[in-house]
């Protein structure tokens, strides 16, 4: 594993902007926003089951992470890892913690979306290892990537 410097914690621990990338069946990129958190080991994030990203990391596990703050524009986390778990236990709960984070609102259905949804949406967890970490501090000198 790829450990995240402590001063880039900020932006992986939201709310910051997040750009997720996973690999299209023909591997070709496709980039989402999102909200993640990190919990000393793995990158979290959720998703939906039959939504896009979620069929891509299923198929292939190597995603991108890139976060930002837009107030800091020369300071920036890429997190390239693997998926190494999906589950649904535990997302609605981490899911509802993003919603707060992200919003200041909590439940995810009803306060950030429509309550209808959770009827027809099924949150998943995803769990991803870091395997390489590139940092960018142009402020401060340049750029360091860990292997």
């Amino acid at each position: 594993m790829t450990e995240i410097p402590a001063s880039f914690l900020d932006l992986i621990q939201g709310p910051r902007v997040a750009a997720f990338t996973t690999l299209m069946p023909d591997g070709s990129p496709q980039t989402t926003p999102l909200w993640c958190n990190f919990d000393g080991t793995h990158v979290l994030v959720s998703t939906m089951r039959g939504f896009r990203k979620e069929k891509n990391m299923r198929a292939n596990p190597k995603v991108t992470l890139l976060c930002y703050d837009p107030r800091k524009p020369l300071r920036s986390l890429e997190v390239r890892g693997l998926v190494i778990e999906m589950t649904e236990d535990g997302a609605m709960e981490h899911l509802d913690g993003l919603s707060e984070l992200y919003t200041g609102k909590r439940p995810y259905f009803g306060e950030c979306v429509s309550a209808e949804l959770r009827e027809v949406e099924i949150p998943v967890l995803c769990k991803i290892l870091p395997i390489r970490v590139v940092t960018l501090d142009a402020s401060r000198g340049g750029n360091k990537e860990s292997a």
